[in-house]
């Protein structure tokens, strides 16, 4: 029963997909009338490159003996579905425009009926969208492949002892180590969030996209996280994506993790500090988890907690800020929406999520959401930045 939802996705998922290589072989090619063999051709780069795309996955899913090589292909398939969003990005803006100009000229004034302005037009069109997606893709590529920044940020909390000023987060999230992130990737993320010297850090969700056996090696560095008052994690939906069992990966990682020196908060409470001089952390699971069994418990994480005191909550999606504010939550930490990560996605992720990256207030709670500190599909960023989040905590009133 479990394979008819995600034949359907699939289906759906390369209906699109193809669907958008059409547009772009129909804007750049049918429409421009470029002399043959080019549309032939154009046609059937784009059929491979459509292709391509699920080949890789099935090819590095089922030839695990294989994947280092299949890896290398992965490369570039994923930089072909980030040049295509933003190939179609620019031609649909493209279309935008030729609308809004055949809407001002009307039939009258040529610039419709006319098939030689017509045509034209399309290759004016084609050929900028062609430049522009080029020079989009490149600075895209380029801010991935430049790391992450490190963004600092204070946030002042009223019920924050005057003794904890100044007690700094290190948070991480949505990391995505995978099939191109490797464990280079993880040992840099060591180094540059040891060399800020937190009191913690924060790991909110969306660590991996494999399992346990297939990325050990590549997360083993993560060990070497220091903080004061220890390494924290919640999950994120794709933990529950590891594997043919939803609930064993994701048992299976925090099992792992454990054994990293890292703690994971499963719908828990912990104190941070010491008697007057401290704070409750608190974080929950994920979202998604609720389809499982598991999910998001709020209510039995802050059971017989002191009200008076400070409260930070780890909690990987954003939306959970509905709940937190009725909670008494002071700060929300999250990731989830990667800020978009390739314009114009943040719109859509608005559907989904009420803020979509920055420091944003809600109620009484202040809200942190990170756009991620790597990427997932695409090595690309577009708008956005991939960052370690260092976030300084102040006593007293916002």
């Amino acid at each position: 029963m479990r394979m008819l939802p995600a034949l359907l996705f699939i289906t759906l998922a390369m209906t699109l997909v193809g669907g958008a290589h059409h547009y772009a072989w129909a804007r750049l090619f049918r429409d421009t009338a470029l002399a043959p063999p080019w549309p032939t051709v154009g046609r059937w780069v784009l059929v491979s490159l459509w292709l391509s795309i699920p080949l890789s996955f099935i090819l590095y899913r089922f030839l695990p003996g294989g994947r280092e090589a299949i890896r290398l292909l992965l490369w570039p398939v994923y930089i072909w579905m980030g040049v295509l969003f933003i190939l179609v990005m620019v031609l649909g803006i493209g279309d935008l425009v030729r609308v809004a100009i055949a809407g001002l000229l009307g039939a009258d004034g040529g610039g419709v009926e006319n098939p030689e302005r017509r045509l034209l037009f399309a290759r004016v069109l084609g050929g900028a969208a062609a430049m522009v997606t080029a020079v989009l893709s490149t600075r895209a590529l380029h801010t991935v492949l430049a790391g992450p920044t490190v963004r600092r940020l204070d946030v002042r909390l009223g019920r924050l002892p005057p003794a904890l000023d100044g007690f700094t987060i290190a948070h991480l999230t949505d990391v995505h180590f995978g099939p191109t992130l490797r464990r280079e990737f993880a040992e840099e993320i060591v180094r540059r969030t040891n060399e800020l010297e937190p009191d913690l850090v924060a790991i909110t969700g969306d660590l991996v996209d494999g399992t346990v056996a297939e990325l050990r090696e590549i997360v083993a560095p993560l060990a070497g996280l220091r903080a004061r008052h220890g390494v924290y994690f919640v999950t994120g939906n794709h933990e529950y994506y590891v594997g043919r069992d939803s609930t064993a990966g994701v048992e299976s990682w925090i099992s792992e993790l454990g054994r990293l020196g890292i703690r994971t908060l499963r719908n828990q409470r912990v104190s941070i500090g010491q008697g007057e001089g401290s704070f409750d952390l608190a974080g929950v699971d994920d979202w998604t988890a609720r389809a499982i069994g598991h999910g998001p418990d709020l209510e039995a994480a802050l059971a017989g907690r002191d009200e008076r005191r400070e409260l930070v909550l780890l909690a990987h999606q954003p939306r959970q800020v509905l709940e937190a504010a009725q909670r008494g939550v002071g700060l929300q930490l999250s990731g989830h929406t990667h800020g978009g990560q390739i314009w114009p996605w943040g719109y859509m992720v608005r559907l989904q999520q009420p803020y979509v990256v920055g420091l944003v207030q809600h109620g009484a709670t202040q809200l942190y959401i990170s756009p991620g500190t790597g990427y997932w599909g695409p090595p690309m960023r577009l708008g956005t930045t991939s960052e370690i989040a260092h976030i300084t905590l102040r006593a007293g009133a916002a």
